[in-house]
């Protein structure tokens, strides 16, 4: 059976209006199917339905070429919002135009690859207890609360692949697999571009990711995204810091290492986005194993200078070296990692923090809908939670705070918080204790702009000298 098609365009030929179609990709530009998102625009078809993480950058060949050309009716993603301007498909979400659900990315592809199985439902933990879990069947398991999720079943879904031989059997390379498996089963019509397009017989049984049996259509690719030269979003520097009442916190950099003072030897960890990212930079040595949701593991440094390979990103975006043993898998293996207890610990970013250890960090007023990511499976499914932040918002407010005003994203999931302030470690009482604090501030100081009930330990440390 050859299912190979002459274009793009003839790939999707047949996308009807209404039709609910899955999109691969991750993060704002990685790998998306962009020559058949493209043709799909060209094509025309409206009233759509998309799955998708998100829907990429703007001004790229990504998922956002759809909205920007009005085709979209739905939109079901991990992500609706980013930092940065507000995007069309933002706009039209604010103006009604656009229907919009958020779903845990462990949820999401864990839903596809249930209706893909021909399983109905499931229960998950990734989601009690937020907003995401409102007007959901809830029922314990083992005493603790989980959703009851459904699963998907798409018209078509887009996807991305290094190589496929003309039966449809795929390969793929890298952290590049991510949402593939899983969109492509649940999917009535699969079609996937690649790079390369090779007889049948040339993929050895043994290095064919995806049967052929759950893709419909091939097609070689003839747009493409540059991304390992694509201009990145401006970080604040690692160096930089903030004063209070004119005497230096920690900087984020100093943040990053004194978290990684935190982390075992031999430990399997997963870093946020962003602040967190930094204890990558101080882990050397220490036999610590870095897992991406994207699907990797036993990632190394990250790749500043020099050639970068497309293919290998941690779940951020950030462009990695590979450090012996590593492996890579798709998202649903990553979310089985995550989920199962086997990360030590993970470090994410956070908005708020609760005295009751919620965590809040996938949301902000005045942006529609947010980003969760993966950090709602992670945070249910670790062995223990950092979060990780400054201690006051760019407008002087706490974010330490006895209850969180931001949509939460786990209740009662931090056991530590460390600030540019100070090192907080929850008790079994469910209350924090205040253990550190930087050097320069008192404990008065500190408490004096910290919003929730906290104890103090009998004798309080000072974080930098813990490295």
């Amino acid at each position: 059976m050859d299912k190979v098609f002459d274009s793009p365009a003839a790939a999707v030929a047949d996308i009807a209006d209404g039709s609910s179609v899955a999109i691969a990709g991750f993060g704002v530009t990685h790998r998306f199917p962009s020559s058949l998102i493209t043709a799909l625009r060209d094509q025309g078809a409206r009233r759509l339905t998309v799955y998708c993480n998100g829907l990429g950058v703007p001004g790229q060949p990504t998922a956002q070429l759809l909205a920007e050309n009005g085709q979209l009716a739905k939109l079901v993603a991990s992500f609706s919002s980013r930092p940065g301007p507000v995007t069309i498909s933002e706009e039209q979400i604010l103006a009604g135009e656009l229907e919009f659900e958020i779903v845990p990315q462990g949820t999401l592809v864990e839903r596809m690859r249930a209706g893909g199985a021909g399983i109905a439902a499931f229960f998950t933990p990734a989601g009690a207890g937020t907003l995401v879990g409102e007007g959901k069947e809830v029922r314990d398991f083992d005493g603790r609360p989980h959703l009851l999720e459904h699963g998907i079943r798409t018209d078509y879904a887009l996807l991305r692949g290094w190589r496929a031989d003309r039966m449809g059997n795929v390969q793929f390379r890298g952290a590049s697999r991510n949402f593939n498996d899983s969109f492509a089963k649940a999917a009535r019509v699969a079609i996937i571009e690649v790079d390369e397009i090779v007889e049948v017989g040339e993929i050895a049984p043994q290095d064919i990711d995806l049967p052929g049996v759950f893709v419909a259509r091939v097609v070689v690719g003839t747009v493409h995204i540059d991304v390992g030269n694509l201009p990145r979003r401006a970080a604040r520097s690692a160096q930089s810091g903030r004063l209070y009442a004119d005497k230096p916190g920690l900087t984020r950099e100093e943040i990053g290492h004194r978290v990684a003072m935190l982390v075992e030897p031999g430990s399997i960890i997963n870093l946020g986005a962003g602040l967190p990212n930094l204890v990558a930079n101080f882990l050397g040595g220490r036999n610590v194993v870095l897992h991406g949701e994207n699907g990797v593991l036993k990632y190394g440094g990250f790749v500043t200078n020099g050639e970068r390979d497309p293919d290998h990103h941690d779940a951020g975006g950030n462009f990695i070296t590979l450090e012996p043993g590593a492996s890579f898998f798709d998202s649903v293996t990553s979310f089985e990692i995550a989920r199962s207890g086997r990360l030590d610990a993970v470090v994410l970013g956070a908005y708020q923090v609760s005295g009751q250890g919620d965590l809040a960090n996938w949301a902000v007023p005045g942006r529609p809908g947010g980003g969760i990511g993966g950090a709602m499976d992670l945070a249910v499914g670790a062995k223990r939670v950092i979060a990780t932040l400054e201690h006051l918002d760019s407008k002087g407010r706490p974010k330490l705070v006895e209850e969180c005003s931001y949509p939460v994203t786990a209740p009662g999931c931090v056991d530590v918080v460390a600030t540019d302030l100070a090192l907080f470690t929850r008790m079994p009482s469910g209350r924090f204790r205040l253990d550190e604090v930087a050097r320069g501030f008192t404990v008065d100081e500190v408490l004096g702009l910290t919003d929730m009930r906290v104890d103090v330990a009998d004798s309080v440390g000072v974080m930098q000298d813990a490295w």
